[in-house]
């Protein structure tokens, strides 16, 4: 029997199990991979998990409240919600407000305090853009009043990131933007010609930062100046190697005594398969495989366009991260740092993770019909 939009059903407790039992794993495995690095800088152990516990607790409660707020309440606010995360990413790069680290500015400081702008963009960007691709209907299909709009918002969220710079989460977007495109019925033309584009941004990004070269030099030869550029990935791949079938064991990684740089946060991956090995961190991949299957399914059962493009596109951001993240520990693709969703070290990533599965929850609730 269909229900109409509005009648609620049963949320999709299954979705939330898996992310339930991925935020667990996650924070098992931060207090297994930062017990050196948390000594180091802080004299205790468990400092770094202590601090993601308290980020876990508000994005449990924003959670909540976005499970229990309409999904419609973002669609009428998605211009707002936008129009303050660029805000918030342009204040990035105001001295006194905006904080370096590493050469890096994507980070606002408040007291002792630190956010991260480019987390929220990706949920408040995924909202705005399925509200305006609903809007725009069948003039997607159309070059100037879709392809060449949708091109100029996404080239602004773009241009802002980059600058800061971080082109794993521009990649991030950059991806879930294009697969909310087609999924709202764009030519596949435009979004070929779209591809072309970015082949060619991504050359010219290369070509201005003599950083980002040689990365690209280290992605083709890690064996190359191995102390040096090729540092990074080689104790990665090191650690996922000696990790072998079934790993040295919980908390016997070698490399996390700083010998792996982020060893809890971009590079937690490595540790895991170091820790665990092959066939349980395999288990891991398939628990986000799940998690995907019934975030897709969340949308296939979705009451309306606009909630149906919000799951596709949240559905998406996290499995293009999961994958940017390990491809990249791998040497699949050029290093770059984005976290592993729900288990990596990082406050704002968690927070609006888990906001975003509150919005997902709602939508499960409205759904058609029960999502078994």
């Amino acid at each position: 029997m269909r229900v109409l939009p509005g009648h609620s059903q049963k949320p999709d407790y299954i979705f939330v199990m898996m992310v339930f039992l991925l935020t667990f794993f996650g924070l098992v495995m931060i207090a297994s991979s930062s017990m050196v690095a948390s000594m180091d800088k802080f004299g205790s152990s468990y400092s770094y998990v202590i601090r993601q516990i308290g980020s876990l607790i508000i994005g449990l409660i924003l959670m909540f409240l976005a499970a229990k707020i309409d999904y419609r309440f973002w669609k009428k606010n998605a211009i707002w919600l936008f129009l303050i995360t660029i805000i918030l990413l342009i204040l990035v790069f105001i001295p006194g407000l905006g904080v370096k680290i590493n050469g890096a500015q994507r980070w606002i400081g408040i007291g002792s305090k630190m956010f991260q702008p480019a987390e929220i963009i990706k949920i408040t960007f995924i909202i705005y853009l399925a509200a305006w691709l609903d809007k725009k209907g069948e003039n997607i299909k159309h070059p100037l009043s879709g392809f060449l709009p949708f091109v100029i918002l996404v080239g602004l969220v773009s241009f802002l990131i980059i600058k800061q710079p971080d082109i794993g989460t521009m990649s991030v977007i950059l991806l879930t933007s294009a697969i909310m495109f087609f999924t709202s019925g764009a030519r596949l033309s435009h979004i070929s010609l779209g591809a072309g584009g970015l082949v060619i941004l991504m050359g010219i990004l290369i070509k201005a930062a003599p950083y980002r070269m040689q990365r690209l030099l280290v992605f083709l030869n890690p064996a190359v100046d191995s102390q040096g550029s090729s540092y990074h990935i080689n104790q990665a791949l090191l650690a996922i190697g000696t990790g072998g079938w079934w790993g040295l064991g919980f908390g016997q990684s070698k490399q996390k005594y700083l010998y792996l740089p982020m060893p809890h946060t971009d590079s937690i991956f490595a540790i895991i398969a170091e820790e665990l090995g092959f066939v349980r961190t395999g288990i891991i991949l398939l628990v986000f495989v799940f998690l995907g299957m019934r975030g897709f399914k969340i949308a296939k059962y979705a009451p309306d366009s606009f909630s149906r493009l919000l799951a596709v596109g949240i559905t998406s951001w996290i499995l293009i991260q999961v994958f940017v993240n390990i491809a990249s520990m791998l040497n699949l693709i050029p290093m770059t740092g984005v976290p592993l969703p729900f288990i990596s070290y990082g406050g704002s990533s968690l927070i609006f993770l888990l906001a975003a599965v509150g919005i997902m929850i709602n939508i499960s609730k409205n759904s058609q019909k029960g999502i078994r």
